[in-house]
């Protein structure tokens, strides 16, 4: 190890156990070149190394600090057992009591499930999608059916390509939206009572697609720092009958956490061993602050077993309701599926958005958005050291646009969720996340908007809404 990544590891260590807590200015590059005997470079690199593991800020004339969550420990809510029996779910009540707020256009979203549709290119996505109607040919209506239009499959393969996936457009069907995607992922492979691995907490539409299947959960850890615990998945695998696991591997929804390459190709390995499929939710995977798209685990399969579902909701046309699935072995399935429950997505949307991906310049897009994510979470890290407790705490996520913080262990997620509301803030409380509504001390907050003086002021409501006795 060089010595600025030692001197690099030995600050991390002080600052993620708390010693060194946010906020608190770093030693002088001077000082540090005396103390450990090393010269002004060492130093700096050390600070940089720092700096991209997102544990230390500069300040322009004033030195390096504690960043935000850097120093705090990961949340860890109320999770499951280690592993717990597999249960039938029933959370959709319980969902939609919660979900009705984010209709209210009065209520500053930090519940909500979307970034703002402020950053989206929705007037070149309209010429798009006027040219290809203008151009559509009639047969269409037969030709786009499942598994969908060829140049927008086309268009899509080129991207797996990107990712370093030579993926067949035969084996890619057009939904509508990844939600569509993944619960016909879901029907092709389970059966009323069957058991299926998800993760705990977990995105709170799986829940209710297994729900509404009448299939049997058995939930599997998530670590906010370091994703799935592989171990007890493969205690769940030799334990119980699992038909399919459904993981999302990079940005999970809420705790924004991304397992790292390795733990998804032994994830991949460990599931092909069981010959279990693994449906992947990949919607955020375009999301990333890093130069570099870190690769779902799709990459990392050879059996065909990785259902890869993705949609462009998060990304670019959240009210168009595209998404499509990579189904590997179950293309056949899932497009039959397909016609037997909503015949096809809509032709004109398919051939727009095909237009969009050729010629509207996609990436530059979304390099544009990626930089305002990342802008706006350094915004929403800041509102919490200023308002909220210290004792809060969060993982720092490397891409998405969600925040899942752990409140002190007295707090009520949803009375928090209640008294929010009433002031017009909505937050999304923890145990909608969870088959067995845990997580009741955490909530998951959305920096994916504009950041303003209404988002500032409704942070400082939240810290006073937390201070307070009740």
């Amino acid at each position: 190890m060089k010595r600025y990544q030692a001197l690099a590891d030995t600050m991390a260590a002080e600052i993620r156990a708390g010693r060194l807590p946010v906020g608190t200015r770093l030693p002088s590059v001077r000082h540090l070149t005396t103390q450990y005997g090393v010269g002004q470079s060492t130093v700096f690199r050390a600070y940089y190394l720092l700096e991209e593991w997102g544990l230390i800020r500069a300040r322009e004339r004033s030195g390096y600090y504690v960043a935000p969550g850097a120093g705090l420990p990961a949340p860890a809510g109320t999770p499951p057992s280690p592993l717990a029996e597999p249960a039938p779910i029933d959370v959709s009540s319980l969902v939609f009591s919660v979900l009705d707020a984010v209709k209210r256009p009065d209520v500053v979203p930090l519940g909500s499930a979307f970034p703002s549709p402020k950053l989206f290119p929705l007037a070149r996505l309209s010429k798009s999608l006027a040219h290809a109607t203008r151009m559509l040919d009639p047969w269409s209506t037969v030709v786009d059916m499942p598994p969908g239009n060829e140049p927008l499959r086309r268009q899509l393969a080129l991207r797996y390509i990107g990712m370093g996936i030579a993926q067949p457009v035969e084996e890619l069907i057009v939904t509508n939206g990844a939600m569509e995607a993944l619960t016909l992922c879901l029907m092709a492979v389970t059966r009323p009572g069957d058991v299926v691995a998800i993760e705990s907490p977990c995105f709170y539409a799986a829940l209710q697609a297994v729900e509404h299947l009448g299939l049997r959960a058995v939930e599997i850890p998530v670590d906010p720092r370091e994703g799935l615990d592989l171990d007890v998945l493969a205690e769940a695998l030799d334990k119980h009958p699992v038909r399919a696991c459904w993981f999302m591997t990079n940005f999970q929804n809420p705790t924004g956490v991304t397992l790292s390459i390795d733990k998804k190709r032994a994830l991949v390995e460990l599931l092909a061993k069981h010959e279990v499929p693994l449906i992947e939710d990949d919607v955020y995977g375009e999301l990333h602050f890093a130069q570099d798209r870190p690769p779902p685990a799709k990459a990392f399969d050879t059996k065909g077993l990785v259902m890869h579902c993705a949609s462009l909701s998060k990304t670019l046309a959240p009210g168009y309701r595209l998404g499509w699935v990579a189904a590997g072995r179950f293309a056949d399935a899932i497009r039959r599926l397909k016609l037997m429950t909503s015949i096809s997505t809509s032709i004109p949307i398919q051939a727009g958005i095909a237009d969009y991906l050729q010629h509207g310049g996609f990436d530059k897009h979304l390099r544009k958005l990626r930089g305002a994510l990342l802008a706006q979470r350094g915004a929403m890290e800041t509102a919490i050291a200023r308002w909220l407790p210290a004792e809060i705490a969060f993982a720092r996520p490397d891409g998405g646009y969600f925040l899942w913080l752990e409140l002190p262990g007295h707090v009520d997620a949803m009375q928090l969720h209640r008294q929010a509301l009433a002031r017009g803030i909505n937050v999304t409380p923890g145990p909608i996340f969870s088959a067995r509504h845990a997580f009741g001390n955490c909530v998951r907050i959305n920096f994916g908007h504009p950041w303003s003086t209404q988002t500032e002021s409704a942070m400082k409501t939240l810290g006073e809404l937390l201070r307070a006795p009740s």
